[in-house]
């Protein structure tokens, strides 16, 4: 396929969008910047994919539901997201530099946790995962830059790396044998984040959150410090 063609048959998935504003001058300075001399396509994207990872630190706290904190533009402002920023940040970078990318979504099972994200959440399923899907190579290939490699670290699990060949996705395993991640339902790919539908799973999934006036997502927290303060037994579910 040249690539003319895949400019035609993927421009929905070349273009800016509302929360992937690759047009956006921070996002074009940080891709820029990011693939230095780099050549080709998976050489770009695995740049991109590692300065996702480890210079975005994840959080799963306070995320507020506003739709501009969910543009790419917004977390390189901020430094600290959850997948769903973080996967939007990549796919924007991406286009930038003419690779197509979308989206996807899944709920799984987190056995890796800590208490108080537990206690919090009422349940180790995290609903609207996210991640992106870049094409590479004639083929979409899924990468998961969402947790940084220090909270990895932590936590005792293996960084997800990245060739811009095979699929990067949730390992089922930490580096002990204990579970980590299981998929559980897919939501399907997009060419933008379906802000609303985001926001009727995490009401469907974590109720207590919204209903009769209640807290609403976990406001503050430092998940890493979390868990490196608590032993392994007490992180590890399943």
């Amino acid at each position: 396929m040249t690539e003319s063609t895949i400019q035609e048959q993927f421009q929905v998935y070349l273009q800016p969008t509302r929360f992937i504003d690759s047009d956006s001058p921070v996002v074009i300075e940080f891709t820029q910047s990011t693939i230095g001399e780099a050549q080709s396509d998976i050489d770009k994207a695995v740049k991109l994919y590692y300065a996702v990872r480890d210079q975005i630190r994840y959080s799963p706290y306070g995320i507020v539901f506003d739709p501009d904190v969910f543009k790419a533009s917004w977390l390189l402002e901020t430094k600290t997201g959850f997948c769903v920023q973080k996967s939007n940040l990549l796919a924007a970078a991406a286009r930038v530099v003419g690779i197509p990318s979308r989206l996807g979504y899944a709920d799984v099972r987190n056995h890796l946790a800590t208490e108080r994200l537990i206690a919090l959440m009422r349940t180790d399923e995290f609903y609207f995962h996210g991640y992106t899907e870049l094409y590479l190579n004639g083929k979409w290939v899924k990468a998961t830059p969402v947790f940084n490699l220090s909270l990895c670290e932590r936590f005792g699990v293996k960084a997800l790396e990245f060739d811009g060949t095979t699929d990067s996705i949730f390992h089922p395993f930490d580096v002990a044998g204990n579970r980590h991640m299981e998929y559980l339902r897919d939501h399907g790919q997009f060419a933008d984040l379906p802000y609303d539908k985001m926001v009727r799973a995490f009401h469907q999934g974590y109720p207590h959150l919204y209903e009769n006036n209640g807290p609403g997502w976990p406001s503050s927290g430092n998940f890493e410090r979390e868990a490196a303060k608590e032993p392994p037994a007490a992180t590890t579910r399943g």
